[in-house]
């Protein structure tokens, strides 16, 4: 094992920005709102959204089913949790003749009127449609209603699809923080 320091930026923004309209969600896709019943499919996307990416390295529970599942409920289980801040999307599947779950959102209330995005995640076949956008709109929105008036978020420096993402939404970067990790020698 080699200890690693992987930089990561600390996004800030300040709401309401949900006065804006929602990002329209593409055709075939639905959000669903916190369920306690949803759990598996939320582990599941977060397994599937991040397992091949550089977060697995700095959070390897995120390359782990059994470390996303764990990771889900821990996080549900907070008292900080916000369930309206937390959402799943779905794609209709005609071969399945269902659902498929293929983006997740989570949100914690840090303060009295701070919130803090955990773990954005969509499967990597459904990037690139927009999908970040709806679940971080509905996300803030729920934030805004639980009455908090600012939200951040971590996100990886080499993770510039994200940072583009977030700056396009209306976060900035507040601070510059390392996390530690021990990544396996190749």
């Amino acid at each position: 094992m080699v200890t690693t320091y992987f930089k990561r930026f600390r996004m800030e923004t300040r709401l309401p920005l949900v006065d804006r309209p929602a990002p329209p969600l593409p055709a075939g896709f639905r959000l669903l709102p916190w369920a306690s019943g949803l759990v598996k499919d939320h582990a599941r996307v977060k397994y599937e959204s991040f397992r091949h990416e550089i977060d697995a390295s700095v959070f390897p529970c995120l390359g782990r089913k059994d470390g996303c599942a764990l990771l889900m409920r821990e996080i549900t289980q907070r008292k900080d949790f916000l369930p309206a801040a937390t959402w799943l999307a779905v794609h209709e599947d005609e071969e399945l003749k269902g659902w498929l779950p293929v983006g997740t959102i989570q949100g914690l209330r840090t303060g009295p009127e701070l919130g803090a995005i955990q773990n954005i995640g969509i499967i990597p076949d459904f990037r690139g449609l927009g999908l970040g956008s709806v679940l971080i709109w509905h996300a803030l929105f729920g934030f805004a209603s639980a009455g908090c008036r600012q939200v951040s978020l971590e996100v990886t420096v080499q993770n510039s699809a994200a940072i583009r993402l977030y700056e396009r939404l209306g976060f900035s970067r507040a601070e510059t923080v390392f996390k530690v990790a021990d990544v396996p020698y190749s």
